[in-house]
């Protein structure tokens, strides 16, 4: 049912403000969808695909997505208006706001961001309802991670002062709604992707959160979840990767204590995963824009609000530990060895943040290089996955250019279980280890053989 001050649903203007992870595949959708998903209406909406990084737009133009989420074809046949020229939002209906939000170094939320983008939209406003005549009011919503009210306590006010309209005035004139939408992309996951998972919505009264859940309903086949506010729908965000985190601190803390009592972990999940509820997480360093950062949105708030959070930093607190960790395992398994330590050469497999995945942010493996140079080691890494100049801009490292074929490593270390690792023999990785050297696999993705160690 159309709302009188509200876009038509089937015709607006879509501008998706930031073109990574989560922007890029959410305006292919929207591009790609020609007819409602639920019903087969026809679909003729217009996308826009907003971006400060001219890099990043120059590629997606060259029809390259440098995150290799979608396709060269995909691009090529998608309708989109990529653009970093502001005066191209004074002619959308619905802004979609998909900017990062990371945390800065005291581990508190780094909305600048989503701030920017905001004032971006609130002027923007400004200008789009003198040139429209107020027809009908905009829909903001917003898909980035934030704390519970962050929306409207941080955002809505921005728009505001920067537009001079009103939040959730119903006077077509004056007035503009929001909603969010979490974003629940999964990089480098091929089947759990933006078509195959349900989608939360949520608006900021019954009318524009009813019109936000059409929006997505119509081409997302996996369905909506309409939440019931605003700050549900972003506390549900948060916590979800909240949760994975806890589980994965709990993997990685046994990881420890097996170590202790001479247990192969691996060996131990194995069998506890015969059990028909037993959860499958693994160790691992967990970094990223999502599962490393959004449990520091939540303690945040609930800090504001009188609770200090036993557990959620208590799992941030191991993970964030796991490579120095691993440095000084990998350290104390040399000294039992006879290995010299100084100027040793340590081989490390991986240095994304995730398996199978170019994305380099937040990554805890430059913990653990960190560690083992502290030690006196020569840390080398090689990652086929990651881009090399991405690597060396972010942290100043030089990744290898293959594989190596010469015997000068004490130790190499398994860090990041890409595809292309898992099908290396035991004998490729011998071949490079001198005398009395070893693997330490800390992914499990290593096959089982001499002088390979499963922590």
């Amino acid at each position: 049912m159309e709302i009188s001050y509200l876009p038509n649903n089937q015709n607006c203007k879509i501008a998706i403000i930031g073109l990574g992870y989560v922007g890029l595949p959410l305006a292919i959708k929207f591009a790609s969808c020609k007819s409602n998903v639920k019903n087969g209406d026809s679909l003729n909406r217009e996308i826009i695909g907003f971006d400060l990084n001219k890099e990043r737009l120059e590629q997606l133009g060259e029809n390259f997505d440098k995150t290799n989420e979608i396709s060269a074809k995909e691009l090529m046949e998608a309708d989109i208006l990529f653009t970093s020229e502001e005066s191209t939002l004074e002619n959308a209906d619905v802004f979609i706001v998909t900017v990062p939000t990371p945390i800065d170094e005291a581990k508190k939320p780094d909305l600048s961001y989503i701030k920017k983008a905001s004032i971006t939209i609130g002027k923007s406003l400004q200008f789009r309802a003198k040139k429209t005549n107020g027809k009908y009011s905009p829909i903001i919503i917003y898909e980035s991670t934030v704390y519970p009210g962050a929306t409207e306590e941080t955002c809505v006010p921005l728009i505001e002062k920067y537009s001079g309209l009103k939040y959730n005035n119903k006077n077509f004139k004056e007035g503009f709604f929001c909603g969010y939408s979490p974003e629940r992309i999964n990089p480098g996951d091929n089947i759990n992707n933006i078509d195959n998972i349900v989608k939360v919505t949520s608006g900021s009264d019954q009318a524009s959160s009813n019109w936000i859940d059409d929006l997505y309903s119509s081409v997302i086949n996996a369905g909506t979840f309409k939440a019931k506010s605003i700050i549900v729908a972003e506390a549900a965000k948060v916590i979800e990767n909240t949760q994975r985190d806890i589980n994965i601190a709990l993997i990685n803390e046994l990881s420890i204590i097996f170590r202790k009592l001479n247990i192969s972990t691996k060996d131990v999940l194995e069998t506890a995963e015969t059990k028909w509820n037993f959860l499958k997480f693994y160790p691992g360093f967990v970094g990223g824009h999502c599962i490393g950062v959004d449990p520091y949105y939540l303690t945040y708030k609930a800090q504001l609000s009188g609770y200090y959070p036993e557990i959620i930093t208590s799992g941030r607190r191991i993970n964030d530990g796991m490579g120095k960790w691993v440095a000084g395992e990998c350290i104390l398994e040399m000294a039992k060895r006879g290995l010299l330590i100084a100027n040793s050469r340590i081989l490390i497999m991986g240095f994304t943040f995730k398996d199978n995945c170019p994305d380099i942010r937040n990554t805890k493996i430059i913990n653990l290089i960190k560690n083992l140079e502290n030690y006196g080691a020569n840390v080398e890494v090689y990652d086929p996955v990651a881009d090399k100049e991405d690597v060396k801009k972010e942290y100043s490292l030089d990744l290898k250019n293959s594989f190596p074929s010469k015997r000068l490593y004490a130790a190499i270390i398994g860090a990041v279980s890409h595809t292309e690792f898992r099908k290396y023999k035991v004998e490729r990785y011998n071949s490079i280890l001198i005398e009395n050297g070893f693997c330490m696999d800390f992914k499990n993705f290593m096959p089982e053989g001499e002088n390979i160690i499963f922590i």
